[in-house]
């Protein structure tokens, strides 16, 4: 997959398929575009192309900032992209004089000029363009007058649940990530350093990673215990993590909460080392406990559950 961040270099693109968006978290609704988007490719012969943004829109134009959240981090982003099979992304940098670009001087000035799709391939609710204005009608009326077709892909839905990023952050917030694992179409996952924590879940016998992560992509937001895998050096382990404040020791207040991952069957020394945790069940909430004796006897029931949990997941 090639990646370009200056439009001239995307240039020359054979019978290229084009699609626009954000696609944070390259969730099922997003697959389907890219489906689509490589049949059409394989039946003119040409090649896809996603022209996505950086930094995200509503981050340069201070739209609920302060509640702004992540599914995926860019780099995250770029490797779902080429996972799914895309084979070119230009990534426009995205600043307040570029978001007002009229839409349709948007696609004939960075699309048409430049890229020269064969096909425009866009979601059912698609829009760009200064405050939002261009849509699939817009394409429509566009088509004939820079010769390209365009395609609409339609809402896609789970067990009836038509799918978004929104409802896919409103899952993880709750903890619902078996939900918003169904909706993304795979293992929803954090990736981060592991930093020094206290060390009480090592006299416990419990011994942990902790991960704290930049609050935009801190998206479950209801404490708990999960069941989990983690992706090492490599290997995967078996695994479950703790989010929260750790009521029971008492050291974290109101700060943003934590992420303790004890990995099962592993031994060694993963401070300053990244790892990657994916989230596969819940367990139960994170609960105050009388002592740490009481705090430990839950830990065994919770690895318990996470063992069966993940007993029929193949390594």
């Amino acid at each position: 997959m090639k990646v370009f961040h200056n439009i001239i270099e995307a240039r020359n693109i054979p019978n290229a398929v084009v699609t626009i968006g954000t696609f944070d978290g390259v969730h099922l609704g997003h697959q389907a575009i890219f489906n689509k988007m490589k049949s059409l490719a394989q039946s003119v012969g040409g090649q896809t192309v996603v022209v996505t943004f950086q930094p995200h829109p509503r981050q340069v134009l201070n739209i609920d900032s302060s509640n702004l959240r992540f599914l995926c981090t860019p780099e995250e982003k770029l490797k779902k992209f080429e996972e799914f099979g895309i084979d070119n992304v230009l990534i426009i940098n995205f600043t307040k004089e570029f978001s007002r670009t009229p839409s349709e001087v948007f696609i004939k000035d960075y699309i048409i000029d430049h890229i020269k799709p064969a096909y425009i391939v866009v979601g059912y609710d698609h829009h760009f363009g200064k405050n939002r204005m261009g849509d699939f009608s817009l394409l429509n009326d566009l088509k004939r007058k820079y010769n390209f077709k365009v395609e609409r892909i339609a809402a896609q839905d789970v067990e009836n649940i038509a799918i978004s990023s929104t409802k896919i952050r409103n899952a993880l917030a709750v903890g619902n990530v078996k939900s918003a694992n169904r909706l993304l179409g795979y293992t929803y996952s954090v990736t981060a350093e592991v930093v020094a924590g206290n060390k009480i879940g090592r006299t416990l016998g419990f011994p942990t990673a902790n991960l704290e992560l930049p609050r935009e992509y801190m998206l479950i937001n209801r404490g708990g215990v999960f069941a989990c895998l983690v992706d090492y050096n490599g290997l995967i382990y078996k695994a479950m993590a703790n989010i929260g404040h750790r009521p029971t020791i008492g050291d974290r207040g109101e700060d943003q909460p934590i992420i303790e991952v004890n990995l099962f069957d592993f031994d060694g020394d993963l401070y300053g080392k990244q790892i990657r945790v994916r989230f596969i069940d819940r367990i139960r909430d994170e609960v105050k406990f009388d002592s740490l004796d009481e705090l430990k006897a839950q830990l065994e029931q919770d690895r318990d559950k996470a063992y069966k949990l993940l007993e029929n997941i193949n390594l």
